[in-house]
């Protein structure tokens, strides 16, 4: 397998430091073209930007995560101590650095305590700085699928749903908005009959592909330290939905990834 493009990883976590510099050497090795790699808070940033230096297939989006609101370890508790606007403003020069490319990991979750109010005002503070740089995004969207898909329609960003686990329903009007949809390791699992249907009801040219690393590692290798590789797995098995050997799936999902993220 060749041509695989992550569109969302974080190789800047600790599960990596033992072997990163190894690991990041052996991917292109194992086919993988392209990988996005996504901050979470301004502390991850300059690791983020490191990487995409320090490769070429590696690009960045640099953002900060609902969950960093909570985190006692990233910067926005630990540094800023929960003043976002004050973090956000430090970070805005990173974006001038060519290897950035999106403004992410950015979005809701109300699957964690979250203050709700802080998290949305975060979030919109994002889609307006991605709006204003003319960049896209790459959203989180956690069990807050309503309050999401209101601000969606209201700023209609361009850029991707990360993990989508949303309803076919929904997966069409989102994608004719613009948006592309990613999908990862999970869709491999017994019982992923939702995302099955929503392979099913979107257009070839709206799936990304994603791994999410270090986590979601898909069957058969889940329950081990995922990473851009294992995209094989998950090529394979929309395959299967849409028709087509492994191969052309990784090829279609590159292309539009390139498209969506404009490298």
């Amino acid at each position: 397998m060749n041509h695989i493009f992550d569109t969302h990883a974080h190789y800047s976590s600790r599960q990596f430091d033992g072997d990163r510099a190894a690991l990041l050497k052996a991917l292109p090795e194992g086919g993988v073209a392209g990988v996005l790699e996504c901050a979470t808070h301004s502390g991850d940033a300059a690791r983020v930007l490191e990487l995409a230096h320090a490769a070429p297939y590696i690009h960045a989006a640099i953002g900060i995560h609902p969950e960093s609101l909570i985190e006692e370890d990233a910067a926005t508790v630990a540094v800023y101590h929960g003043d976002w606007r004050a973090e956000l403003a430090a970070m805005r020069p990173l974006f001038e650095d060519k290897a950035v490319v999106a403004v992410g990991e950015i979005g809701l979750d109300h699957h964690w305590p979250v203050p709700r109010e802080e998290q949305y005002a975060l979030f919109e503070a994002q889609l307006q700085l991605a709006k204003e740089l003319d960049l896209p995004v790459s959203i989180h969207d956690r069990e807050a699928h309503a309050e999401m898909y209101e601000l969606l329609r209201k700023y209609k960003p361009r850029g991707a749903l990360h993990c989508y686990s949303g309803s076919a329903e929904d997966a069409v009007w989102l994608v004719e908005q613009g948006l592309y949809l990613g999908f990862g390791g999970a869709v491999t699992y017994r019982g992923a009959k939702r995302a099955a249907k929503v392979l099913a009801a979107i257009p070839h040219d709206r799936a990304l592909l994603e791994t999410d690393c270090p986590y979601m590692a898909p069957e058969p290798v889940r329950g081990h330290r995922n990473d851009s590789r294992n995209i094989a797995h998950v090529a394979a098995y929309i395959g299967t939905i849409w028709q087509m050997d492994a191969q052309t799936v990784l090829d279609v999902t590159a292309e539009n990834a390139r498209t969506c993220f404009g490298v």
